[in-house]
């Protein structure tokens, strides 16, 4: 999709109220920035905003969201702009406030396992601080050495370790945020339990910036494991490897991260970072990669072979370990690069499905046959410890999912199976604006208006983030 041009919302009167708040510098409306700020890393999609503004304080935002809700002008929340599902996406013009200044980590707290943290802060540099004091945050998205811990709890963000840990949700204690009209709240407390009134904080967690904008987050923080191991399994059948995934479970095993990749995304992957560490024979459809963690290493070694054991049950080819930190860093390099690697080799359109472990191989099943029924190629890979699989798209000529007729109707066919299979839409992209025509599926008319009633009662001008998750 081509740049669409904002609608001349703001005046010269907006703009300099805005550099009173925060200062000239931060405040940016030519085409560099713009063009910058106009896109996410969902398909290809672009649209401009009117202005970027960047805040330093939860006071400023404040300022600027009281000015914006007075006259009605679009506000667009913006992290680091990695996200799949177009929630930062300035569609309606106006301004997108990026919390790129807002990047310190005020205080990690020792004796209680906690840190708090500003929104614009990378995932990966939070995870390394915590780790040098012994404590692990396990969230672990694969962007996550791009990605802000504010996008992360916008989305609530999830990644390999979700299978063992948990996603970003389970780790929020409390958070600040700036409501559309201005005001500045907490919407919980700093402790592990609470059943104070309705949860507002995980309320937020997950609303996709549209019901408030995070300033503040409380995490909540664990030991970090002493040992993990790793291993890669392949297999000459997707559905055997699909299969194999539940039966871990059944067996009493709980890996610390569990992932599925079909071997064409594998060998774009491999091509892309220049990698020849996984095997990969014309006779491998797809390979599972396992990961185990804990304190004893002994246990952990034992686990290992007694997966693998079962692993043969399934067809299993052979197994590689990982003997080193190197060997399991550059595993996971690839896994991690996936989605970057087989967008750029045309498959721009990726889906977000969650389904029961257990229903994985119906699913794959499922797209593999609306493939062939709708003349487009996909290639499946994600967390398939905890059902969620990421579908991604090459359809020649389309870049997109919001302009072909077709691909609405595939989508919203892969969506329907996902439902039947007990399933739902996103796991962990959120709905944002590309996905927001299938909620229907998946939520009835009571659920849409509740959710509808939320967002008025937070943002009753519709100011803050309009159009994601529903439409205006």
């Amino acid at each position: 999709m081509g740049l669409i041009a904002s609608r001349g919302i703001l005046d010269a009167t907006h703009i300099a109220q805005f550099k009173k708040i925060i200062g000239e510098k931060n405040v940016l409306a030519d085409e560099e920035s713009l063009q910058k700020y106009s896109h996410d890393e969902t398909e290809h999609l672009h649209y401009l905003p009117e202005i970027v503004l960047k805040p330093r304080t939860a006071e400023e935002i404040s300022s600027i969201l009281k000015i914006c809700n007075r006259e009605n002008i679009p506000v667009t929340p913006r992290g680091a702009g990695t996200g799949l599902s177009g929630g930062a996406l300035p569609q309606l013009g106006g301004v997108l406030i990026s919390t790129e200044r807002m990047n310190s980590i005020i205080e990690i707290d020792e004796k209680n396992l906690q840190i708090i943290t500003e929104p614009g802060v990378i995932t990966e540099v939070l995870q390394n601080a915590v780790k040098e004091k012994g404590l692990f945050y396990p969230p672990d998205p694969s962007s996550r050495g791009s990605c802000f811990i504010g996008g992360n709890i916008a989305e609530n963000s999830g990644g390999p370790k979700a299978v063992k840990y948990g996603v970003v949700k389970d780790y929020v204690l409390n958070l600040e945020i700036v409501l559309a009209t201005g005001e500045i709240m907490w919407t919980g407390a700093n402790v592990l339990k609470n059943s104070t009134g309705y949860n507002l904080t995980q309320l937020i967690v997950g609303s996709e910036g549209t019901l408030g904008i995070v300033t503040k987050i409380v995490l909540k923080l664990i030991p970090l494991p002493a040992y993990d191991l790793l291993m890669l399994v392949p297999f000459a059948s997707l559905e055997k490897a699909s299969e194999a995934v539940s039966a871990i479970f059944r067996a009493g095993y709980t890996p610390s991260a569990l992932e599925l990749v079909e071997i064409d995304a594998l060998k774009i992957t491999s091509r892309f970072v220049d990698s020849n560490i996984v095997p990969v024979t014309d006779d491998m459809a797809a390979h599972l990669i396992i990961e185990v963690d804990g304190n004893h290493q002994e246990i952990l070694l034992k686990e290992m072979e007694a997966i693998a054991a079962l692993m043969n049950k399934y067809e299993a080819l052979d197994i590689f370990f990982a003997d080193d930190a190197q060997q399991k860093a550059e595993l996971w390099k690839l896994r991690k690069r996936v989605a970057e690697a087989v967008k750029i080799s045309g498959y721009t359109i990726e889906e977000d499905t969650v389904v029961p472990r257990a229903s994985l191989p119906a699913l794959i099943a499922g797209v593999k046959e609306l493939g062939k029924e709708y003349d487009f190629h996909a290639v499946c890979y994600g967390h398939a410890g905890d059902g969620n699989l990421h579908i991604r798209i090459k359809k020649e000529g389309l870049s997109n999912s919001l302009e072909d007729p077709q691909m609405i109707e595939a989508l919203r066919k892969l969506f329907k199976l996902v439902h039947n299979l007990k399933g739902t839409i996103s796991g962990e992209h959120g709905i944002g604006l590309v996905q927001k025509g299938f909620m229907d599926i998946v939520f009835d008319d009571i659920q849409l208006k509740l959710m509808r009633q939320i967002k008025k009662a937070f943002d009753p001008n519709n100011i803050l983030n309009a159009g994601k998750i529903f439409d205006n």
